[in-house]
C-alpha cells in the first residue's frame, strides 16, 4: 500500500453545538479491495490498524518474493501524533482475512482472523480442514512470539477475541454445519493461556444460523457475547457438557474433552434477534437473554458500563416481542442496557432517516468507576434507494448515561469519497476520538481512513489529572501518562534518598518506562514541561 497522510478535515454538526478539532487524519492507499476490521488502541495510546489486503509489487516483501497473491493480515501501527511506526502482513499460502485483534497487558497484541491456507509461507501449521481461525500473537514491534490454528474438518471464522484476568485469552468464532452443534452455523469460543494452550472449547447454538458478533471482558474475568441469532430454542436435548468426535489440535481424529455443547434456550421473537450470552471466567455459561421484535433486529457492538452493560445494533422492527421502541425510517439505532445479571434497564432508538449502521461504542466512565457518564456511538449511513448528502458518511452520536441524546455529527474530509463506511471507533482516555474506515471513489478500491478529532464537550467529561502511573504497583514495564498540555517534558525517576535514576525527555503524553532494574521499594516520578508545569507521583515497584 501507498500512503498519503492529510490533515485537513471538517465536522459537520447536525444537532447542539460542539468545539471539535481535528488532531490529524491519515489515509493510507490501495488500489485493491482492502478490508479495515478494528482499530486497537494500545496502553501506550498508540494505535494498531488491523484488516485485509492484498499486497501490491507482485507480492513481493522484505523477506523476497512470495507465491500468495491473495488477501494477507495487514497491520499498520501508528504512533501518538498519527506517524506509521511499523508495517506487517502475515501471509498464508491462500486467503486470510484478518477480523479481530486485542492489545495485551505485555504491550503486545493477539490477532485473530480467518484462514483458507494450508502451511506456508507465514503459516506455520496445517489446515484443520475447510476454512480455520488463525491466531498469531506478536509484540509491541510486530514480531511474531507464536501461533497457532484452531479448528475442525468443519469451515470456522473468527469474529472476536479478548484478553482475560487470567493473561489468557477467549477467542469466539462461527462454525458451519458441525456434528457438534445444534443448526446451520453456531458459535465456537475457544479459551487458551497466555502461551496458546488450549484450555477448553464451547458450542453455543439453537435450531438455525447464530453469529457471534462482539465479545467484551467482564470485570469477573468472564466474557459477555452478542449473537445476530436468527434460530429458536433446541427445546428438550437442554445444556450440557458432551465430548463429541473432532479433530484435535494435532490433526487426528479422537474424542476431544476439552470441547463441551450448550443449547439455546429462548425463544426468537422474530427474523433475527440479539442473543446475549454471559461466560463465567472458566468459559461456562452463566445466563443467556433473547431481544428482539418481530422484524430483522442485528446485534453489532457491545460495552461495559459501571454497573452492566450497552448491547446496540440496528432494528428493522415495530414495537412487538420484547422490543419497546419502535422505528421511524429504514433501520433505526436499537440500544439496550442491562444490569450484571442481564435484566433491562431501559431501551432507546435512534435514527439518521435510512439504513443506520451502528459500528463502535464507547462508554466514558466517572473517575471511580461507579458510574457511566455518557455513551459514545459511531457508525455510517446508507441511504435506501436515494442519494443522501450524507450517505455513506463516518457519523458520531452522543448520548448521557441514561441513552438520552445530547448531539450527532457527520465527519467528513478532504479526502471525502462517495464510498465511506466507518469499521470501528475508540475513545481515549484524554477525551479524544479515533476513526477508522474504508473511502472509495469506486467499489474495489477501497482506501484506509484514520481520523483523530479532539472533543471538547467529550473532554470536560473526562477526570481531569496531572500525572498518571500504571499498573502501578509494577513489576517490568510502567506508563507516565501527562494530564495537562505541553509539547515537550522531562520525566524523571527519583529514590527515596533523593538520587535520580532515570531522566529523559517526551513529546508523547504516555511515555512507557522500564523499571526492571529497580528494587522493591518507593521511587518519585516527577515531570517537567516546556510550559513550566510540574508534577509528581508515587511509583511502587514490586
Amino acid at each position: 500500500m501507498k500512503k498519503i497522510y492529510l490533515s485537513a478535515c471538517t465536522v459537520c454538526t447536525i444537532l447542539g453545538l460542539s468545539a471539535q478539532e481535528v488532531l490529524w487524519q491519515k489515509d493510507i492507499k490501495s488500489s485493491t479491495q482492502d478490508f479495515l476490521s478494528q482499530v486497537t488502541t494500545t496502553i501506550d495510546q498508540q494505535y494498531l490498524i488491523t484488516g485485509s489486503s492484498i499486497q501490491s509489487g507482485s507480492g513481493k516483501t522484505e523477506a523476497g518474493s512470495r507465491q500468495n497473491n491473495g488477501y494477507d493480515f495487514h497491520l499498520v501501527k501508528l504512533n501518538q501524533q498519527g506517524e506509521e511506526a511499523w508495517e506487517k502482513y502475515f501471509s498464508g499460502n491462500n486467503h486470510d482475512y484478518l477480523s479481530a485483534t486485542v492489545t495485551t497487558q505485555d504491550g503486545g497484541f493477539l490477532v485473530a482472523g480467518t484462514s483458507y491456507s494450508g502451511k506456508g509461507l507465514d503459516k506455520r501449521e496445517d489446515s484443520k480442514g475447510g476454512s480455520d481461525i488463525w491466531l498469531i500473537r506478536i509484540n509491541e514491534f510486530g514480531d511474531e512470539l507464536w501461533q497457532k490454528t484452531l479448528g475442525t474438518f468443519s469451515d470456522e471464522e473468527a469474529k472476536a477475541v479478548i484478553q482475560s484476568t487470567d493473561l489468557g485469552f477467549f477467542v469466539a468464532g462461527n462454525v458451519q454445519n458441525t456434528s457438534q452443534g445444534y443448526g446451520s452455523k453456531d458459535v465456537w469460543i475457544t479459551r487458551l493461556d497466555k502461551d496458546g494452550k488450549e484450555l477448553s472449547q464451547l458450542v453455543l447454538g439453537g435450531k438455525g444460523l447464530d453469529e457471534v458478533e462482539k465479545m467484551i471482558p467482564t470485570k469477573d474475568g468472564g466474557a459477555l457475547l452478542g449473537i445476530y441469532s436468527r434460530s429458536s430454542e433446541v427445546g428438550d436435548l437442554g445444556s450440557g457438557a458432551r465430548t463429541p468426535e473432532s479433530k484435535s489440535s494435532t490433526g487426528s481424529t479422537a474424542t476431544y474433552n476439552l470441547i463441551s455443547a450448550t443449547s439455546k434456550q429462548s425463544s426468537n421473537f422474530g427474523e433475527g434477534d440479539y442473543w446475549i450470552i454471559k461466560l463465567d471466567k472458566n468459559g461456562k455459561v452463566e445466563w443467556e437473554k433473547n431481544f428482539g421484535g418481530k422484524g430483522d433486529d442485528h446485534i453489532r457492538t457491545l460495552a461495559l458500563t459501571a454497573n452492566g452493560y450497552i448491547i446496540g445494533g440496528e432494528s428493522r422492527s415495530e414495537r412487538s416481542g420484547n422490543k419497546t421502541v419502535g422505528i421511524e425510517e429504514g433501520t433505526d439505532l436499537w440500544l439496550i442496557a442491562l444490569n450484571e445479571r442481564g435484566d433491562e434497564q431501559w431501551q432507546k432508538s435512534y435514527n439518521f432517516k435510512n439504513r443506520d449502521i451502528l459500528m463502535g461504542m464507547s462508554v466514558i466512565h466517572s473517575a471511580d468507576d461507579k458510574s457511566s457518564k455518557g455513551i459514545l456511538l459511531g457508525g455510517y449511513t446508507q441511504a435506501e434507494g436515494r442519494i443522501e448528502k450524507d450517505d455513506e458518511t463516518f457519523w458520531m452520536l452522543y448520548l448521557d448515561g441514561n441513552g438520552n441524546e445530547q448531539w450527532r455529527k457527520h465527519v467528513a474530509g478532504e479526502s471525502r469519497q462517495k464510498e465511506e463506511r466507518l469499521s470501528d471507533l475508540k475513545l481515549n482516555r484524554d477525551g479524544s476520538i479515533i476513526l477508522a474506515g474504508t473511502s472509495a471513489k469506486e467499489l474495489g478500491k477501497e482506501n484506509w481512513k484514520i481520523v483523530k478529532l479532539g472533543d471538547k464537550q467529550v473532554s470536560d467529561l473526562i477526570a481531569k489529572y496531572d500525572i498518571k502511573i500504571y499498573p502501578n504497583p509494577v513489576s517490568d514495564y510502567a506508563y507516565v501518562e501527562i494530564g495537562f498540555d505541553f509539547k515537550e517534558a522531562d520525566i524523571m525517576l527519583y529514590d527515596m534518598s533523593g538520587r535520580q535514576l532515570q531522566n529523559f525527555k517526551t513529546k508523547n503524553r504516555v511515555t512507557k518506562m522500564n523499571t526492571q532494574a529497580l528494587i522493591q521499594g518507593a521511587y518519585l516520578v516527577t515531570i517537567k514541561t516546556d510550559n513550566n508545569k510540574t508534577a509528581n507521583a508515587k511509583l511502587i515497584k514490586k
